[in-house]
Parts: structure tokens; C-alpha cells; sequence
């Protein structure tokens, strides 16, 4: 067996590698393992929808049948959003999930993964994983930032989840090697807020600078990802000092509890958004939203 037997490609992505038209992988965890039913479901399918109309083509990516699938129909979103026995799947779970045939939702670096090996080149997310809080102690250090040093495919983002250390996590992505670049602005953001106190390594203003990036260092063979970090839109920006709070309390009650490992990121993004009356939700969904806009626009530039 080869590579390509583990893959499944949707006739709208295939169409789309034919003719080499700009495309903008999804993530599926955001599906399965970050949004409560149906919010997770209609969300995926509006994000694939701002894919479409800002001129790219959607390819969201899972594991399902012993497949790695890239581009999914309506029926394997609402499977992936409302089976409660999905994998949440990262790079080490892969070749278990696929083997066993069990249902998967990747995260970042299983995404990135499977979109290099059909030659995605853009991947829009919600954030990216990163050094956890404590990570001194507890070495938790997500795969997503080992795989961006070494996967090129370029990441949209609104910054680094804001539940991690954020000046560890731009440390060590610089250890790799990996620019980091802000959109329109100098200060790195933090998820659900534009501000962190940090100053983002790199700044460019449009798609088209940033297209002009990725192909320079592509072209010179500098392998690895650009972490493209887009401010959440000031519609739906929270307070930092006050989500800061809540991700404190949020922190303390999965120690608690013992939530440790890859369950420690879709608990303490619950436990925020019923702690704030949804509004991280809602916050949440809109920078998807406009990562996905802009991860589009980027495509476009970089397929001119």
C-alpha cells in the first residue's frame, strides 16, 4: 500500500488540484471538540462558505474509515459534530486511528500533516496550540509547534490560544525557526483579544506581501510554516484583563479535577464560554470566521 491509499479527496478539493485553484485547509477539532452541538456544525459550514466567496476552495480535513479525508460533505460535518466517540487526533494518533478505522478530528498538526501530503499550502484555524502555562514542570509542549518547524503550510491564526504561555510559545517558534508575522498590526494578538504586552516579531499589511513572503522562503528551500497572526475583529474583542481572569479560574478547576494531556484544551474552552455567558463563543466563531477571509485572500495571492 502506498500514501495515497489513506487518502480521500472530495471532488470539489480534486477539482480544485486539477486546476490549480487557490485552496484553504480546515481543521476538523474545532468540530468535533470545540463548539457544543449544533453551533459546531453550522459554524464549519458558514467558515467553508467564506472560503468559497472570498475566492478559495474549503478542504476540511478528518479521519474517518481508515481514510484521511480532505474536503467533507454536509453529512461528515454533522457526524464529526455531533458523534460523541470522535478522536481528537494529533500526529502520534494518526497511524492508530487510521489502522483501528475509529472516527478522527485533527488538530493543527495532524492537519497541516495531511494537507502538505496533497499540497495544501494554507490552512485557516481558530489558534494555534502552543508551550502550556507550567510547562517548566509538566514539559506540555503542543505538537502543532514541532511540525510547523518542519510542514510547509502556512497557518492563519488569531495568535496563540490565550489559555498558553504566549511569550514561551513565541520563544520557542523562534527556537524553531518559524517567522511570525501579525496582519495589520504590531502588537501579537491573543485569541479572543488583539493585545498580549507583545510585540509581534514581524508585521505585513496585505495578502499580497504576505504571498510574497511564503514564496521566498518556499522557494529558497527554508522548510517549515509562517504563523500568520490575525487579530480577532474589534466587534467581537473581549477584555483582556477580564478573560485572563477566566482562564485562571479555568486553569485552577482542571487541576481540580485532573484534566491533563490533549482533554486540557477543549475543558478550559468550555469552561470560559459558560463562564461568560458565551461571549468567548461568539468571539470564538467570528476570528474562525475571519481567519478563514483572510486565509482565502492569501491563497488567492499566493496561486497569482
Amino acid at each position: 500500500m502506498t500514501k495515497n491509499d489513506f487518502i480521500l479527496i472530495s471532488p470539489e478539493v480534486q477539482h480544485a488540484l486539477n486546476h490549480n485553484l487557490p485552496i484553504v485547509a480546515l481543521e476538523s477539532t474545532i468540530i468535533s471538540h470545540g463548539m457544543p452541538w449544533p453551533k459546531n456544525a453550522i459554524t464549519a459550514k458558514e467558515v467553508e462558505e467564506v472560503v468559497r466567496q472570498n475566492g478559495a476552495v474549503p478542504a476540511t480535513i478528518a479521519i474517518r474509515d481508515g481514510k484521511c479525508l480532505v474536503g467533507l460533505t454536509e453529512g461528515d460535518i454533522d457526524f464529526f459534530a455531533q458523534n460523541k466517540e470522535v478522536w481528537k487526533v494529533s500526529l502520534r494518533d494518526m497511524p492508530y486511528v487510521i489502522a483501528k478505522q475509529l472516527p478522527g478530528a485533527t488538530t493543527v498538526a495532524a492537519t497541516m500533516r495531511i494537507a502538505s501530503m496533497v499540497g495544501i499550502k494554507i490552512f485557516a484555524t481558530g489558534g494555534i496550540g502552543g508551550v502550556h502555562r507550567g510547562a517548566e514542570d509538566t514539559m506540555d509542549i503542543s505538537a502543532d509547534l514541532t511540525e510547523m518547524a518542519t510542514t510547509n503550510v502556512a497557518i492563519v491564526a488569531a495568535g496563540v490560544k490565550s489559555i498558553l504561555d504566549i511569550g514561551l510559545t513565541l520563544e520557542y517558534l523562534e527556537t524553531l525557526g518559524i517567522p511570525v508575522l501579525t496582519y495589520g498590526q504590531d502588537e501579537f494578538p491573543s485569541f479572543y483579544s488583539s493585545k498580549s504586552g507583545f510585540q509581534s516579531p514581524l508585521r505585513l499589511d496585505t495578502p499580497q506581501a504576505i504571498a510574497q513572503m511564503l514564496n521566498a522562503k518556499w522557494c529558497l528551500g527554508l522548510n517549515g510554516s509562517v504563523l500568520i497572526a490575525n487579530p480577532v475583529p474589534v466587534a467581537y474583542e473581549m477584555d483582556s484583563t477580564e478573560i485572563e481572569k477566566q482562564i485562571l479560574k479555568a486553569l485552577n478547576e482542571a487541576n481540580i479535577h485532573g484534566i491533563k494531556g490533549k482533554a486540557v484544551t477543549p475543558f478550559l474552552l468550555k469552561f470560559i464560554a459558560d463562564n461568560t455567558q458565551g461571549e468567548s463563543l461568539e468571539a470564538n466563531i467570528a476570528l474562525i470566521k475571519n481567519n478563514a477571509k483572510v486565509a482565502a485572500t492569501i491563497a488567492v495571492a499566493l496561486n497569482k
